[in-house]
């Protein structure tokens, strides 16, 4: 099925999240196929976002666990297509069997805390785990999940830094780079009108002062 512009907007954010926040040190892809099996070229999934922890090498064309190892973490954004039980659990036995260490599920459309849900793996299984709304710490990378507005979105995967501050998004970044600077150029503005403000009431004294002069 063709991806949505929503599907779209939401991988593309994530993806550029967790890229620039991981820098150099993690690769970071989205939508290409990740396959597990040699023998059959048919068992591959295309995870929204995945992250192998190993320093970025050349663009990813398509991965091969067998060259590169697999994946610790993928992410699923729902779409139509695989929004049903039965849909999302052929995807999680292909993700057990690819070898994924944290799977994570995010439903822009659901509700509650159903909109996020994670799977750790367990003695080769993938068990659901509990959570609660708010930050939900990763079990493989150092940050928090969190479900919040970004940009012209509403809900949104984002993800939070140790501290449990929100990484803001590229557009986030850009505007308060802009009114930092904007910030910076009315504070520069404010002391230019105060010095020349000074200046003039310090001519203002010198004339006061040579007028009293001249009367003595």
């Amino acid at each position: 099925m063709p991806e949505t512009q929503l599907h779209l907007e939401l991988r593309t954010l994530l993806y550029q999240l967790l890229s620039d926040y991981l820098g150099l040190e993690a690769t970071v892809g989205s939508d290409q196929f990740v396959y597990f099996d040699a023998a059959d070229p048919t068992q591959c999934v295309a995870p929204d976002v995945y992250i192998r922890l190993e320093p970025r090498g050349e663009p990813i064309r398509s991965w091969k666990t067998w060259e590169r190892g697999a994946p610790e973490v993928a992410v699923e954004i729902i779409s139509e297509s695989d929004a049903t039980e039965n849909a999302f659990a052929q995807k999680l036995a292909a993700y057990r069997s690819l070898g994924v260490c944290e799977l994570v599920r995010f439903d822009p459309e659901g509700l509650g805390n159903g909109r996020l849900r994670i799977w750790d793996r367990v003695k080769g299984a993938l068990v659901e785990r509990e959570h609660s709304s708010g930050f939900v710490p990763s079990s493989v990378l150092d940050l928090f999940w969190v479900m919040a507005p970004a940009e012209s979105h509403s809900q949104a995967l984002r993800i939070a830094d140790a501290s449990q501050t929100l990484v803001p998004t590229r557009l986030e970044a850009r505007q308060a780079e802009a009114q930092a600077r904007q910030a910076e150029a009315q504070a520069r503005q404010a002391e230019a009108q105060a010095r020349q403000a000074a200046e003039i009431r310090i001519h203002e004294l010198e004339a006061e002062l040579e007028v009293a002069r001249r009367r003595d």
